[in-house]
């Protein structure tokens, strides 16, 4: 029951016209469906409502709204305020193929008009679906112009620049996970406490980067990257392994005869000469994955002192006024930890966060 008192439910709404793909993604993120398997799913009846528990103290209260004719003007006549009030998200799905541009912007025009109406204040991600189907040298100049005539709409319904925000996606690569993952940080209400904490256990573990992942999405939450790591040319590297561990939890699942939703793992390794990584649980409802230098003595202290620090991140589901009460917890746990290992005379990576 406190549990449930704390919960920030957060509204989203996932509209567009119908085939422009918003089931499709929705499936593969939230019901852990790959893209070979969407073609089986059919069109979405009148708003398909899903509560999904996210991070703990978020529950993502998400309205699929199908995109027919019929539906689109139910939702902006009689069913208008019920729709669009209370709403933190929209997701507006563009197919970015769609040989009927003029009537997929007069929709948009209309759904946004009415958001403001209701929700003022509200956030728009605007996701320029099917970037699959565009020929690679076309890209950029069809991503420019239907993105500057969608913002131009939203400055015309009263929507601030700051407000909208675009995403090229695609149900074939790690574009949708980038995309979603825009929308869950801008969501997670003490997202700024959980990076403070993260950057704190990087400088103790002198890991180069660290990575949260929410369990069953697999879907970034934040990272701290730090030192060398920060020239990383690979800038979509959280999206890649978002995929990685999506294909890995369905191999598991094949191999095991469970649901893919159900399938968890405890660790994963990777030993390298340049670097050495392993991802593991942290929270009951994240994975942490840890980027450390090449060296077995520092890995093994590092994967001892996570274990040790889940008790502090336990609480990353609780209300966002008490923030700075854990940071202060988890800054003066580790300090004391540091003023034991100096008494001591070990300074070793090893103890840093209260190990042996």
């Amino acid at each position: 029951m406190e549990r449930s008192k704390r919960q920030k439910q957060r509204k989203v709404l996932l509209m567009g016209r119908s085939g422009a793909g918003k089931s499709s993604m929705r499936s593969i993120i939230f019901s852990n469906y790959v893209a070979k398997d969407v073609r089986r799913l059919g069109a979405t009846v009148d708003v398909e409502h899903s509560n999904i528990r996210f991070m703990g103290n978020l529950m993502l209260n998400l309205w699929d709204c199908g995109g027919q004719d019929s539906f689109v003007e139910s939702y902006l006549t009689n069913q208008r305020s019920h729709v669009f009030t209370s709403v933190a998200v929209l997701i507006f799905v563009f197919d970015i193929s769609s040989k009927e541009a003029a009537a997929d912007l007069l929709g948009f025009s209309s759904t946004i008009r009415a958001l403001h109406e209701f929700s003022p204040n509200s956030k728009v991600f605007v996701l320029m679906h099917k970037m699959d189907l565009v020929p690679t040298d076309q890209k950029p100049r069809q991503l420019q112009q239907r993105s500057a005539d969608v913002r131009a709409t939203c400055i015309d319904e009263g929507f601030l620049d700051q407000q909208v925000e675009f995403w090229p996606t695609s149900i074939w690569d790690q574009s949708l996970y980038r995309a979603w993952t825009q929308v869950i940080y801008f969501l997670v209400p003490n997202a700024s406490t959980i990076e403070s904490m993260l950057r704190k256990l990087g400088e103790l573990l002198d890991a180069r980067e660290l990575i949260l992942y929410e369990r069953t999405t697999c879907l970034v939450v934040t990272h701290i990257t730090r030192g060398v790591e920060a020239r990383n040319p690979y800038g979509d590297r959280f999206e890649r392994m978002s995929s990685i561990l999506k294909t890995h939890k369905h191999s598991m699942a094949k191999h095991t005869g469970t649901m893919a939703s159900e399938v968890s793992f405890a660790e994963m390794q990777i030993k390298t000469g340049d670097f050495m990584f392993f991802i593991t649980r942290l929270t009951e409802n994240t994975n942490l994955a840890v980027v450390m230098p090449g060296d077995e003595a520092a890995f093994n202290a590092a994967r001892i002192n996570v274990q040790i620090a889940r008790k502090e991140f336990d609480y990353l589901d609780i209300a966002e006024r008490k923030g700075k009460d854990l940071q202060k917890q988890f800054d003066g746990d580790a300090a004391e930890h540091e003023s034991r290992l100096s008494e001591d005379g070990e300074k070793s990576a090893h103890g840093k966060f209260g190990g042996p």
